[in-house]
């Protein structure tokens, strides 16, 4: 069952994250993630939701997807298609926006190879470089980027850490990422005849960044 605490005078939280920050979430798949977070703390105002491709695209992908969009706008959060991590900051919405977390979960460039090839893992870094260098133009003086991330060959080879360096983030820790902590989330591939399913977790942490001196 998810952590769900209590901090301070009306307060909720679910693993890293509270109704009282304000929370993006990227690439959010069916808008499973979301939709834990908005259930946990009883509203979703304080999330701003986003996807890749339309709704269209979404809800032809994900069997749950309508139904998730759905309620996870029903409890007041802001939801936007067509986001793509590598431009995002300049996005006519979230460019006037700062947010205290920004997330997101186990970043994809998609299937056009094996994970192991060099142009794949090339293909992740320059995704997760274009996010970070977006990201941090969204954050808040003392806010956080969350990527969770899969562990181990060949997953270690993105180099979170340098590329986060890279665009002026520091690492501030890694810890464990367990999916019963958001009770609802799906993973999805996303990606071919198979996206609805789900993909293998096996051993993932959460790396937590933020600016450069900040902390």
């Amino acid at each position: 069952m998810g952590r769900r605490r209590r901090r301070g005078s009306g307060v909720r939280w679910l693993g890293h994250y509270s109704s009282a920050q304000s929370i993006l979430v990227v690439g959010d798949g069916d808008f499973s993630f979301s939709l834990a977070l908005a259930a946990a703390f009883g509203s979703g105002e304080n999330i701003v939701a986003t996807s890749l491709g339309s709704y269209e695209a979404l809800i032809c992908k994900y069997s749950k997807a309508e139904t998730n969009v759905m309620k996870v706008e029903r409890r007041g959060a802001t939801v936007l298609h067509r986001i793509n991590a590598n431009n995002m900051s300049g996005h006519t919405y979230l460019k006037f926006r700062q947010f205290d977390r920004i997330v997101f979960n186990f970043p994809h460039a998609g299937f056009k190879g094996k994970e192991e090839d060099m142009r794949m893992v090339n293909s992740h870094r320059k995704l997760v470089k274009g996010f970070f260098g977006n990201a941090r133009r969204l954050l808040q003086p003392y806010g956080e980027i969350h990527i969770s991330h899969k562990m181990g060959y060949p997953y270690d080879a993105w180099d979170l850490k340098r590329l986060a360096s890279e665009s002026f983030l520091d690492m501030i820790r890694i810890v464990g990422f367990h999916k019963h902590d958001y009770p609802g989330y799906n993973q999805k591939k996303g990606d071919g005849p198979r996206c609805n399913e789900p993909f293998y977790l096996g051993v993932s942490c959460t790396f937590k960044f933020c600016l450069m001196y900040s902390y």
